[in-house]
């Protein structure tokens, strides 16, 4: 219920965690097979950053299946709230994309604020 109600999604993984970069790919494909549409607001996110010593997902790997799901890619920390202010700003403006009749960028700056 919560996927066919909602406008967009964070998909996060923890960067220390190869096992949670693996589980979160069905994830994805459950949202684009409840919503019925490939172009849904979604933004892959690693996160942990912090952790750096301990990481066993690359940025390549995160950075490669967002390239293929056609979705931005970001590295957060919670902990240190690195990037995540830039995270929610981010699916805030896809989510409005989404919501223009047309469905694609901004016809203008000022559109591109809202």
């Amino acid at each position: 219920l919560y996927i066919k109600n909602g406008q967009g999604f964070i998909l996060v993984y923890s960067l220390v965690n190869q096992q949670s970069f693996q589980d979160i790919k069905p994830m994805r494909d459950q949202i684009i097979r409840v919503k019925r549409y490939e172009r849904v607001p979604m933004i892959l996110v690693g996160n942990k950053v912090d952790l750096e010593g301990e990481r066993e997902v690359s940025f390549g790997e995160g950075k490669a299946l967002a390239e293929e799901w056609s979705c931005p890619f970001m590295e957060t920390s919670a902990k240190n709230k690195a990037s995540v202010d830039e995270l929610f700003a981010e699916i805030v403006r896809q989510m409005n994309y989404a919501a223009q009749p047309n469905g694609d960028e901004p016809c203008c700056a000022s559109c591109a604020i809202l």
